[in-house]
């Protein structure tokens, strides 16, 4: 018994010792605390700021621009409740413990009909109204100035709004002229006409190249090859076109005289023709030995003009045509930003140039730009430059509830040192509205083109990064 008491005695007087050293500092408890962070966005990956994210009494955060947001010091068990006016997200509460940096949360706007979508909506009925019985369209309003390549883009639209039998009024048009165009003297079809059809002025290489990319989606849309014989003699006028060096033509003029290579052009029939052969190996070897500069690691436009040896769009066309292009060549295209004032709005907008000249917004190249970064899953970027290209939306003076893009913010100078026509600030132009669309829906027209599988050799891009 006295041993027991002995022992209990002890024990109690140890337990004593211990807790007074606790208290003295010696092993008090440490406190964990830790931090989350996320990214807000909506069903199709843009980011909304504005939310608010509850996390105690009194106690939130919000999101930014960017979509995102950070909480630090939390200790224990947290209940996080997303909240905003008009909005609903796919989890009322998140529950968290421990550190997580990578939250997602998805943003539904219970109020759908936004002035944003509404503004969309409208660039959507702009190209269905702009199309005449003939099925072409105008490339601007009142200008009875027809473009083949605004032509194709619209049918790219079209066809992605499940508009087929718009798109099939476009392929009417030229499908019945293959003998009297496509087919006759230096073969191709127009780049340019009046809204008649008539009076048809060059054959450019490019234009046609897009005309067959917006016949391959169809085709492929529709499982069927209703243009089949279109697309088999685009097909061989493009190959035609190739020199022995690998480069391609650019077209002919009305005179008959050949038009010079042009890079733009090149990679888009690179594009176009289906598969990988000779056509597209050799146009990869004229590209690597004649339009790709080594220090800047970028496809070059105008080898013969230091002035112009770049081009802006070059660097989203590129990104879109190549299979592993680097995607820093989109950063490269920063040289190029400028601010203009919009002639009709008034409005700053800050965007591309053509050039470094920087004089003018081109809003056609950003609408180019944005569809890829929206490849390159960079949504922050992709709504930055489309936030600037709505400042310039301009009504329609033709059609009720129609809205699109001009060509370009202010008069100045295209691409060099050529003066852009009176109406380009001023009216909605169908490449700008067409770039814009495809931008909002995330759709790259070139994607279907690229999926080649070049041999790893030949990404003469790659192999000169990587040196």
């Amino acid at each position: 018994m006295l041993k027991m008491k002995l022992k209990t005695f002890v024990y109690l007087l140890l337990c004593f010792y211990i807790t007074s050293c606790s208290v003295s500092g010696v092993e008090e408890p440490v406190t964990v605390t830790y931090s989350i962070a996320g990214h807000i966005i909506d069903s199709i990956g843009n980011p909304i700021d504005g939310v608010q994210l509850f996390y105690g009494k009194n106690k939130y955060t919000t999101s930014d621009f960017n979509g995102q947001w950070s909480i630090s010091n939390l200790v224990g068990k947290i209940n996080i409740k997303p909240k905003k006016e008009n909005y609903i997200f796919n989890t009322a509460e998140i529950e968290v413990t421990k550190t997580d940096t990578n939250i997602f949360i998805i943003a539904t706007n219970n109020n759908p009909i936004t002035e944003e979508i509404l503004d969309y909506q409208e660039t959507l009925n702009w190209l269905q109204n702009m199309q005449l019985a003939n099925g072409l369209l105008e490339s601007a309003e009142n200008t009875n100035f027809v473009s083949l390549y605004d032509n194709a883009l619209t049918a790219l639209v079209f066809i992605q709004q499940e508009e087929y039998k718009k798109a099939e009024k476009i392929f009417d048009y030229f499908n019945a002229n293959i003998h009297t165009e496509l087919l006759n003297n230096t073969g191709g079809f127009y780049q340019f006409r009046n809204k008649k059809g008539e009076n048809g002025s060059r054959t450019w290489m490019g234009d046609n190249a897009w005309l067959l990319i917006a016949l391959n989606h169809y085709h492929d849309a529709l499982e069927n090859q209703k243009y089949q014989s279109l697309t088999t003699e685009l097909e061989k006028w493009l190959r035609s076109l190739q020199d022995t060096d690998g480069g391609i033509w650019g077209g002919y003029k009305e005179n008959g005289e050949r038009i010079h290579k042009v890079t733009e052009g090149i990679i888009t029939a690179f594009n176009a023709v289906k598969g990988y052969d000779d056509f597209h190996k050799n146009i990869i070897r004229y590209l690597k030995e004649n339009r790709w500069s080594t220090n800047e690691k970028l496809l070059v436009a105008w080898p013969e003009n230091p002035a112009y040896y770049f081009a802006m769009d070059l660097h989203p066309l590129g990104y879109g045509v190549f299979e592993d292009y680097p995607e820093y060549s989109l950063e490269q295209a920063n040289k190029y930003l400028n601010t203009q004032t919009a002639t009709l709005t008034g409005k700053p907008v800050t965007g591309y140039c053509f050039d470094e000249d920087k004089d003018v917004v081109w809003l056609e190249g950003n609408g180019q730009m944005a569809v890829a970064y929206a490849m390159a899953k960079n949504v922050v970027q992709k709504e930055v430059i489309l936030k600037e290209i709505e400042k310039t939306l301009i009504k329609s003076t033709l059609h009720e509830n129609s809205k699109g893009i001009p060509y370009a913010t202010n008069l100045g100078t295209g691409f060099g040192t050529s003066l852009l026509w009176d109406h380009a600030p001023t009216t909605p132009a169908i490449s700008s509205t067409a770039w814009y669309i495809f931008a909002k829906m995330s759709f790259n027209p070139l994607e279907m083109g690229r999926q080649k599988n070049i041999p790893e050799k030949d990404k003469f891009w790659m192999q000169d990064l990587n040196n």
